[in-house]
């Protein structure tokens, strides 16, 4: 067995609340393993993934940085279809949305309604 003792300055990293943020941005994105992002990075995904959680809980952000934050968001189930004889409350609808996402409702939701919820997914 080898062991190798470095000597010197400290070996501990500093990373910026900016240089955080963009990792976490980084992982965030849509298809992108937190992993591999660990990996170019030379961090551990532990590391990663304590970022992530202190971004989520507002715990890491730089004053006037402009960065959203993440929102909680509840998924409530699609209501249930009109049955035979009931008014017909309209079609559900998908929409496309930025980064990949869709959303699911039905094409009776009020407008001012659907811009809040569609302005609340992407933000998030």
């Amino acid at each position: 067995m080898r062991a190798e003792v470095l000597f010197g300055p400290e070996r501990r990293r500093r990373w910026s609340v900016e240089e955080k943020l963009r990792i976490v941005r980084e992982a965030a994105v849509p298809g992108v393993r937190v992993a591999d992002v660990a990996r170019r990075r030379e961090i551990s995904r532990a590391q990663v993934y304590q970022w992530c959680a202190a971004a989520r809980e507002g715990r890491l952000s730089a004053p006037g940085d402009g960065i959203a934050s993440f929102v909680p968001v509840e998924v409530a189930p699609m209501p249930a279809a009109p049955g035979p004889g009931e008014v017909e409350a309209g079609q559900p609808v998908e929409i496309g949305l930025a980064g990949g996402r869709s959303l699911k409702v039905w094409s009776s939701l009020p407008t001012g309604v659907l811009r809040r919820l569609i302005r609340a997914v992407e933000g998030a």
